[in-house]
């Protein structure tokens, strides 16, 4: 049964809901400072907890590489912006890592619920590690959450994105633990002669005529 929480949760093919938010970086208006990129929106239980200290600093890490597939990164709690800039100082002093994207501070949980980031069985006062993958066109690619316990894995969330820019790209698919430099999924037929003319591709590694692979290169 739909909660009031889960009944407007977005999904995958939604359009990103946009807002206004107080962030590290000021006020912002989501869409527009989204603009025509890709976006990874995620959320974190809460300021100056260790294991969202590793994802924050692993998030900035490796921002550079976020950056030449133009994908912008923007974090979320329900913490103050206050909070939010002394944790990054902390960061800088302590790991030397620099947070170099904006956090939002969402006090009044209006974020949060917009994309529901809060699941009341794990946590009524905070949000789950939440992962939004967002397209230029402001719409949802993929949702994934993590428990409160478990960091999230910035290879996935990379190889993730890897993904769905090759598949949109390349009009393509991606089989499973896909990885860039890896043979493709063809898309499968929908007519006799597409069977047909799909036999006559030499450069397809044909599993059978609805699974076949090729190389992008």
């Amino acid at each position: 049964m739909l909660t009031e929480q889960t009944a407007g949760m977005p999904r995958i093919g939604d359009m990103a809901p946009d807002f206004s938010a107080t962030t590290t970086q000021g006020q912002l208006q989501f869409h527009k400072w989204k603009g025509n990129s890709w976006c990874i929106l995620f959320s974190h239980p809460a300021d100056f907890t260790p294991v969202c200290t590793t994802e924050l600093t692993e998030f900035a890490r490796r921002a550079d590489e976020f950056a030449q597939r133009k994908v912008k990164l923007i974090g979320l709690s329900i913490d103050s912006v206050h909070s939010h800039l002394a944790w990054r100082e902390n960061m800088r002093e302590k790991l030397g890592v620099t947070i170099g994207y904006p956090l939002i501070a969402d006090l009044d949980m209006a974020v949060a619920r917009k994309f529901g980031m809060i699941h009341p069985g794990e946590g009524s006062t905070v949000t789950v590690r939440a992962v939004f993958i967002i397209d230029p066109n402001h719409t949802i690619r993929a949702i994934v959450y993590y428990p409160l316990n478990t960091g999230r894995n910035i290879d996935e969330i990379m190889r993730l994105v890897d993904a769905l820019q090759t598949a949109d790209g390349q009009a393509v698919a991606c089989p499973v633990n896909w990885r860039p430099g890896d043979k493709v999924i063809v898309p499968p037929p929908k007519t006799e002669s597409e069977v047909e003319e799909r036999k006559s591709h030499k450069e397809y590694e044909a599993v059978d005529f609805y699974l076949m692979k090729k190389s992008l290169t």
